[in-house]
């Protein structure tokens, strides 16, 4: 779950990046109209017996600068990020927060942000931008691709990432008959603020 924080965070910083780009100068994000979603997928030999999970993810601050160097910035509150799970129980899914929050995962207390700061932005064609940066999960720097394009106002984007390589050991039930995959996808929507 830190890994998908971090890598909502890439995706978010990537969009900034092209935001920049295609305005040329320096624009916070729009955190009411951005969202940032992450999907944690089940694996095991009882993996019917288990959910997928969707984590919405908050941007609480972020900026695009163009003037320069393009580049982007993103920060999530970790203890912000919901389980959405609208299939299962609200019990069920107070659980499933309350594990992801934890210190066997996001560890909210020690590790209350996450953040992306882009190191490079490169184009790829009108509206289509790569953006690499530093994603900051769980005590940890990994560097993170993200691939953005600009639609209708839009930067959105998704990348995957690795909760081992942020040191988060994926959640493991039944003696690993049902566990969750250490690989995580992140979907962003980013809107930049309009002045």
């Amino acid at each position: 779950m830190r890994l998908t924080k971090l890598a909502l965070g890439i995706l978010a910083i990537g969009m900034w990046l092209g935001a920049t780009s295609a305005y040329g100068q320096s624009k916070a994000i729009d955190v009411k109209q951005s969202s940032m979603k992450i999907r944690v997928f089940k694996s095991g030999a009882f993996s019917a017996f288990a959910h997928d999970h969707e984590i919405e993810a908050p941007i609480a601050e972020g900026k695009i600068d163009s003037s320069g160097d393009p580049s982007v910035q993103l920060r999530v509150e970790s203890g912000k990020m919901r389980v959405l799970d609208p299939e299962i129980t609200a019990d069920k899914r107070a659980e499933i927060q309350h594990t992801m929050q934890s210190a066997t995962v996001l560890g909210v207390e020690e590790f209350p942000e996450i953040s992306y700061q882009s190191t490079a932005v490169t184009s790829r064609g009108e509206g289509h931008w790569e953006v690499r940066g530093d994603l900051s999960l769980h005590g940890k720097k990994r560097p993170v691709t993200v691939n953005v394009s600009l639609e209708s106002g839009h930067y959105r984007g998704s990348a995957s990432i690795k909760q081992s390589d942020f040191g988060i050991e994926p959640i493991r039930l039944a003696g690993g008959t049902v566990k969750v995959k250490d690989e995580l996808k992140i979907e962003f929507d980013i809107v930049p603020a309009p002045y």
